[in-house]
């Protein structure tokens, strides 16, 4: 497993620990490492689409920057009294993903009042719901340019950084 990979779970864990605590919100997001180090993050629920071509723009994204691991995550609500934040870090050399879940408390008001330790455990990425979008992915020109002018019309909404290895 690429060193980005551990990094990225344990940045995206203080990153859903911040807006869920600071800012009492819990987005779907999703960020992309690739082999410079250079990250993406923005959140899914901009893209407004439905799931397929959802998965298909990501995939594109993916393989247009040439990623070596990716994350995604969101609240999963089993029932009003029990929520999790989980997410998935996805290595691309790598059979196994990074799996991180944890336990959302909220208020009587609903707002989000305790994030317990996201626990990391290990799946096979072939059981991860997204986990395949490194394979190849074969696009008619118009849908590359479609989703080419998508992320430039998103590039303000998307956090762009450099991580360290």
């Amino acid at each position: 497993m690429h060193l980005f990979s551990e990094n990225l779970a344990v940045e995206i864990s203080s990153y859903y620990r911040n807006l869920a605590l600071g800012h009492g919100v819990i987005p779907k997001v999703f960020t992309l490492v690739n082999s410079e180090g250079g990250q993406y993050l923005f959140f899914v629920d901009d893209l407004q689409m439905e799931v397929e071509k959802e998965n298909q723009f990501l995939t594109y994204i993916v393989q247009e920057h040439e990623a070596v691991c990716y994350a995604r995550g969101t609240l999963v609500i089993l029932e009003k009294s029990q929520q999790l934040i989980e997410f998935a870090v996805i290595d691309h050399d790598d059979e196994e993903a990074i799996v991180c879940s944890a336990e959302l408390m909220r208020d009587l008001e609903d707002r989000p009042v305790g994030l317990t330790e996201f626990e990391k455990t290990l799946a096979p990425k072939r059981t991860i719901f997204f986990g395949g979008l490194f394979k190849p992915l074969q696009l008619s020109e118009d849908q590359a340019e479609e989703f080419e002018a998508l992320w430039t019309e998103m590039k303000p909404k998307i956090l762009h950084r450099t991580m360290e290895a």
